[in-house]
């Protein structure tokens, strides 16, 4: 029996882009959410929202019962993607959607180097070229977001979202771990699920009802959070961590037009040109010729 040829790295790398698009299209919805209900409670009803999404289509997928080294990246996952949302939404609710976006960049640089200590992936020249590359394209954008008179709470939502692109930075390490060993209905699920029951345990004192009139905001950003966590694990699960870490940088576009479109943000002369640079590492990225193999999985597992 022949075995499947397994998707190129390219379209690997496409669908990785459009997961970034969907999730960053989450993100202009709980903005919203968040300035409403406050990072919390915006988070929570979103998570709670999220199981019942992802719940229908992993149930349909008549999955098996996951092994005791899928269970623990699981958790592990809930518990950094719990305290990474958090001080990202938080720092969302304070300055504006590029900015945040921009500041979190951070992280896919972080995430290369994680990728080569951990996974035992190989840097490529043209790897470090696109993500450095890109990265001098946010610190364009952040000279020209620093001119701006953004008020005393932006530095704080600044360090929020700073602190957040640590964890985020991981986030793609176990992600990939993820993805080597279970299938996306199985992620997308258990990622809902577990960081709901985290953040429901202080439920009692901290959560408020939501307006009714909020529901569907809800259920749109539980929709697009499965839709992008889908689209993201096929992605990790065929091509290498530091290969798709730069189309984190796309991200930044799609902050840029939300921010714009639905809470009226400007987008300067150096939000241009730094999208420019991000763009092109992301090319750069895209080009890559090599097979981009997926690595042994047993080696890979916590």
């Amino acid at each position: 029996m022949t075995r499947a040829a397994a998707p190129s790295p390219l379209i690997a790398f496409a669908v990785a882009a459009l997961g970034i698009a969907v999730f960053s299209s989450m993100d202009a919805v709980m903005k919203g959410l968040v300035l409403a209900l406050g990072a919390y409670g915006a988070l929570t009803w979103r998570m709670v929202a999220g199981v019942v999404v992802s719940a229908i289509p992993y149930a349909l997928s008549r999955p098996a019962r996951p092994g005791g080294a899928a269970m623990r990246l699981h958790a592990m996952r809930a518990v950094v993607a719990a305290i990474m949302a958090f001080l990202f939404f938080w720092g969302l609710g304070r300055v504006p959607m590029a900015q945040a976006i921009g500041l979190s960049f951070i992280a896919p640089i972080i995430a290369l180097f994680l990728a080569a200590l951990i996974l035992k992936e190989r840097i490529t020249r043209a790897t470090l070229i696109a993500s450095f590359m890109a990265f001098g394209g946010v610190l364009v954008i952040l000279f020209g977001q620093s001119r701006a008179d953004l008020g005393p709470d932006a530095l704080w939502g600044a360090l929020a979202i700073l602190t957040s692109a640590l964890f985020y930075a991981w986030n793609l390490i176990l992600m990939r771990q993820q993805s080597l060993i279970a299938g996306p209905a199985e992620v997308a699920f258990f990622q809902s699920l577990l960081v709901a029951i985290l953040y429901l345990v202080p439920a009692p004192l901290l959560l408020d009802l939501p307006p009714i009139e909020l529901a569907p905001e809800l259920i749109l950003a539980a929709l697009l959070a499965t839709v992008s966590l889908f689209l993201l694990s096929w992605a990790y699960g065929r091509a290498q961590a530091n290969y798709l870490a730069p189309t984190e940088y796309t991200g930044f576009l799609w902050a840029a037009f939300w921010g714009w479109l639905v809470f009226g943000e400007q987008v300067s002369f150096f939000t241009v040109a730094g999208a420019a640079l991000i763009v092109g590492g992301c090319v750069i990225a895209a080009r890559r010729r090599d097979a981009a193999p997926v690595a042994d999985t047993e080696a890979q597992l916590p």
